[in-house]
């Protein structure tokens, strides 16, 4: 049995922070390609392993956790965003979309979706879960996972980010 939370307040005002910190990790990426006179793709490029995905998909799977998050707790179709950006605007672009779509979402159509049962297509087959569960146990971890992983990235290839860029400012 589920614990009652504020579903509304557990997810969007969550999702609108990281993906604002997500955002200004991006830009100082790209400022500091700027600064350092090398064309900021390279950025674009980096990943932590050779089976991991580069930058660009860390910031597409974020964007695709939050997006279908909201859309599937308030059972409206999930919007489709066609993974094809190459430059960092074009993913500061997908982001501020996404902050956008969560933005269109009141308390009353997240709130009370707790056991709503959420089913997730997967090639690996469904992943079935009750809203709390899919909120707190796949997208947050999902969320978290791949704006570390993108800051990572980042500061691996030598931006000048810290620990507070990461959380953000109050």
């Amino acid at each position: 049995m589920s614990k009652t939370i504020s579903m509304y307040y557990a997810s969007a005002p969550v999702f609108i922070r990281m993906l604002g910190n997500l955002r200004a990790i991006l830009e100082k990426g790209a400022a500091h390609a700027a600064a350092k006179k090398f064309d900021p793709s390279v950025l674009l490029q980096g990943r932590l392993a050779p089976d991991m995905f580069a930058l660009p998909r860390q910031v597409q799977i974020a964007t695709d956790a939050v997006k279908g998050c909201m859309s599937r707790l308030a059972g409206e179709e999930v919007p489709k965003y066609e993974d094809k950006e190459a430059t960092i605007p074009e993913l500061i672009a997908r982001i501020d979309k996404t902050i956008e779509h969560v933005k269109t979402f009141k308390p009353s159509q997240i709130d009370g979706t707790e056991e709503k049962a959420i089913v997730i297509k997967s090639p690996r087959g469904d992943l079935n879960f009750n809203g709390q569960q899919y909120l707190l146990h796949f997208v947050l971890p999902n969320l978290y996972f791949h704006v570390t992983t993108t800051y990572n990235i980042l500061r691996h290839n030598g931006v000048e980010i810290g620990k507070l860029d990461y959380l953000g400012s109050s």
